[in-house]
């Protein structure tokens, strides 16, 4: 499919709306590649069963050249719901950007059967499973990035990585081959990686907005610098 064409993709739907269709860049549902991770998870489905309580899936399609790269799974948001970004604040400010510079529409409703769409964009995380304390150990980032690895290559008309915080920026540009000295972290940084173009953000938690170390029009700013990159393309 040509650039001037973009992809559309709804998560995949099974029993109790989870996305469960994953590509081959995934950790399988009781994947035990983290221990610590693995037992919190099962906890969790001991506490609430109905939720997703697994490795969280990239959430748009293969042919997407955007890609956003987050941290982890919210204990509340993609846990629970299954699908990367939703059912926390975080996705709020996401997803409302993604709508306005054309990367996603239809209506954000926080659950996986809403009616959002992605175009021509996809949705991951450093880290698939949901950390304790939202805090993946360094090793944990290290086992996890396999999987990012695998997911951006199987991206082949992959163009832009926008990643949003440090732990996302660095585990990146390790996916990507590049080393952190000549790629370093900050707010609207820019580093070229082979054949694609890594724009950095702070992370729109809402820690980060309620303080103001990311401010909406901060986080707009990111997304149209990569939408002008991409339409140059």
């Amino acid at each position: 499919m040509s650039p001037s064409s973009p992809t559309v993709t709804h998560a995949s739907r099974t029993q109790g709306g989870f996305a469960t269709r994953l590509p081959s860049g995934k950790a399988g549902r009781d994947c035990p590649r983290c221990p610590r991770l693995e037992a919190f998870r099962l906890a969790w489905r001991t506490q609430e069963p109905g939720w997703f309580n697994a490795p969280v899936p990239s959430f748009g399609p293969l042919q997407a050249r955007l890609l956003v790269v987050g941290l982890a799974p919210g204990l509340r948001g993609a846990n629970r719901t299954g699908r990367p970004f939703t059912g926390d604040y975080a996705g709020d400010l996401l997803y409302a950007t993604l709508k306005e510079y054309g990367f996603a529409r239809g209506t954000f409703e926080a659950r996986p059967d809403d009616t959002l769409e992605m175009v021509d964009a996809r949705i991951t995380n450093a880290v698939r499973c949901v950390p304790p304390e939202n805090k993946p150990t360094p090793a944990e980032i290290n086992t996890c990035r396999n999987f990012l690895a695998a997911t951006i290559g199987e991206m082949a008309n992959l163009q832009v990585v926008v990643a949003l915080g440090k732990i996302a920026h660095d585990t990146t540009v390790k996916a990507l081959g590049g080393r952190l000295k000549d790629a370093p972290f900050g707010h609207g940084a820019k580093a070229m990686l082979g054949r694609v173009t890594l724009f950095s953000s702070y992370h729109c938690s809402r820690y980060n907005t309620n303080t103001g170390v990311l401010t909406p029009d901060m986080f707009r700013a990111v997304f149209a610098t990569a939408r002008e990159h991409l339409d140059r393309a």
